[in-house]
């Protein structure tokens, strides 16, 4: 019997693992197969307070791992394939064994969903990037596109007016889905480029970006442009699925957690990071609520024996 498993690793399930540790809880972490979250994608990390030169997102993740594991934190490098949030004490199977918990914490996160492209995974992270507010520096002066038609595309492009030399938005309709005001913002911004009815089909290359390939979806024609940074903002898709009979989440699957709080609708089942934050995202903010849900979790923990 555990007194607190985390579902998930990452920022988010880190730091709930190093506050836990500390809080002598022994957390045993089911990082799954997957260890480290999105950052195990991201190359340099400038936005992260501590590290004065930057530091590679695997190797943020690697120690703050180590740091974890120096605490007493147990880690099993499989993903939770079924879970029982029923009753006391709650079950969880990694395949066919069964582990069981007096709390929990879920910091399984989000993916980024991606066009499906060869190209466009080969070079993630060499000039392509799913995230602007983390990779948007790196792209001073030089001409930059967005893919996409939501707020989060608008929120993006402009964010990258910052930096870049111009910034195109290629949209495979005739219209954005995003609010009117963002939308507008976008259309009248003198840096910004909109190509409507225009798809992204390939991303060229050979260590890095160097141009993107496009087609009219109306008239089938292909031609190629010279790009340097390659932003995909077609949304996220929280890793919640597993939960879903038993956790409240939104209508994309986010988790939905208390005000002022990490706790769930499940009294001693706790959520942070990417799977419960569908607004900022980043690093900094998930290792926050990481560390709310062992704070929530360590205190709801002694309500119990103090009950």
């Amino acid at each position: 019997m555990e007194n607190v498993i985390i579902i998930g690793s990452g920022p988010a399930g880190l730091t709930a693992a190093i506050y836990a540790a500390r809080a002598n809880l022994n957390p045993l972490m089911i990082e799954g197969e997957e260890v480290g979250g999105q950052l195990m994608t991201t190359t340099d990390v400038e936005n992260y307070p501590g590290f004065a030169e930057g530091i590679m997102g695997p190797d943020l993740m690697m120690v703050t791992r180590k740091q974890a594991e120096r605490f007493g934190t147990r880690f099993i490098s499989q993903n939770v394939t079924k879970v029982d949030f029923s009753s006391q004490p709650f079950k969880m199977w990694v395949g066919d064994k069964e582990y069981q918990s007096k709390s929990v914490i879920i910091s399984t996160g989000a993916s980024a969903k991606y066009l499906g492209l060869e190209n466009e995974r080969r070079l993630l992270g060499r000039g392509v990037s799913a995230c602007a507010t983390c990779d948007g520096a790196f792209f001073r002066d030089v001409d930059v596109c967005i893919v996409g038609g939501g707020d989060t595309a608008m929120e993006e492009a402009l964010f990258l007016t910052r930096f870049a030399k111009k910034v195109w938005v290629f949209h495979r309709r005739e219209e954005f889905r995003a609010s009117k005001v963002m939308a507008d913002r976008v259309l009248n911004h003198d840096k910004i480029e909109v190509v409507w009815n225009t798809q992204l089909v390939d991303v060229l290359g050979d260590k890095a970006v160097t141009g993107v390939k496009l087609e009219n979806v109306k008239t089938k024609e292909v031609k190629e442009m010279p790009m340097e940074g390659v932003f995909i903002a077609i949304g996220h898709k929280p890793n919640t699925d597993v939960f879903k009979e038993f956790i409240t989440t939104n209508e994309v699957g986010y988790i939905q957690t208390k005000a002022d709080s990490t706790y769930t609708n499940v009294e001693g089942v706790f959520a942070c990071g990417d799977a419960q934050d569908d607004i900022y995202r980043q690093a900094i903010t998930a290792a926050g609520t990481g560390c709310m849900a062992a704070i929530d979790a360590e205190r709801w923990l002694d309500n119990q024996e103090h009950a």
